[in-house]
């Protein structure tokens, strides 16, 4: 399944895309949550009732007509993880990674499939790094390797926007990765089932048409597995928590001279079995909010 959050007729509210239309869920299954993340929390049977609404409801609404929002509107965590393929690791010239090197991007940077990416007013250095990102679906902790896919309900791509020079200017990465618009999802959840394996999926960039990056999650250092494994030996892991696995090689801080992203570029991920998302970048809104 593709579980999509979507607006329409002045309301948001969750459902399965179908082809060219979307099941909406508060009408054809209206027992069930309406946000993405209490949906997930409900668990096995949320997912089996949505299943049986794709099948026998005729509510549905053409994609077209819909405002496509990013699936998780709130992820109860955003996490990340730097240097994770063999490419990106010998573009940086860093060394590589024994562990998982993991940062939080704060959950105001989620940004819809097809939103606006502002260049911060206090930066030029404005970068892209498309991602496969994992969507947990349960609570759980402790969980080994082998059993971290039962805990995954699907896959969505990301956008992991960076703003270099903030990024560089302390050890951890957190505010050069966190600002406002800064983690476009989308464009819906691809539910495990429907994906097979995560470690075989085509992965592209463009810029303004221009390939960018063109890589294949074979080439994670951690997989998703591990990256399970590995963040719930600390905490808990939660429905809605989305783990972003990290970028290939072709980011623009990378070119020489960089290829800083700048207001009318169009940035578009692609990964093979989940979709698309595409971004233009605007100059940072002179109405957003100051003190």
């Amino acid at each position: 399944m593709k579980l999509a959050t979507f607006t329409h007729a002045g309301s948001t509210r969750i459902g399965v895309v179908d082809g060219d239309a979307i099941v909406d869920l508060s009408v054809a299954a209206p027992a069930l949550p309406r946000e993405m993340c209490a949906f997930l929390a409900a668990g096995t049977e949320a997912l089996a009732a949505a299943r049986q609404a794709v099948s026998t409801s005729s509510a549905r609404v053409a994609l077209k007509e819909v405002k496509l929002e990013a699936p998780i509107l709130r992820p109860p965590k955003i996490l990340a993880v730097g240097l994770n393929y063999k490419d990106h690791i010998a573009e940086t010239g860093n060394k590589t990674p024994e562990v998982p090197v993991i940062f939080n991007k704060q959950s105001t940077a989620v940004n819809s499939p097809y939103g606006d990416i502002h260049l911060p007013r206090v930066s030029e250095q404005l970068d892209y790094e498309g991602e496969l990102a994992v969507v947990i679906g349960r609570y759980c902790r402790h969980v080994p390797k082998s059993r971290a896919p039962e805990v995954i309900v699907g896959y969505t791509i990301a956008n992991d926007v960076s703003v270099r020079d903030w990024q560089r200017r302390v050890p951890t990465f957190t505010m050069g990765k966190s600002w406002d618009t800064h983690c476009p999802l989308g464009p819906w959840i691809t539910t495990a089932d429907e994906v097979g394996d995560p470690h075989a999926l085509d992965l592209k960039t463009w810029v303004n048409g221009e390939l960018r990056q063109h890589s294949n999650t074979s080439q994670l250092l951690f997989n998703c597995f591990d990256l399970v494994e590995h963040l719930s030996t600390a905490f808990t892991l939660e429905p809605g928590d989305v783990i972003s696995t990290g970028t290939p090689a072709g980011v623009a801080a990378a070119m020489n001279p960089p290829k800083w992203l700048k207001p009318g570029d169009v940035v578009k991920i692609a990964i093979e079995k989940l979709g698309e998302i595409e971004n233009r970048v605007i100059a940072e809104p002179e109405n957003t909010p100051r003190i």
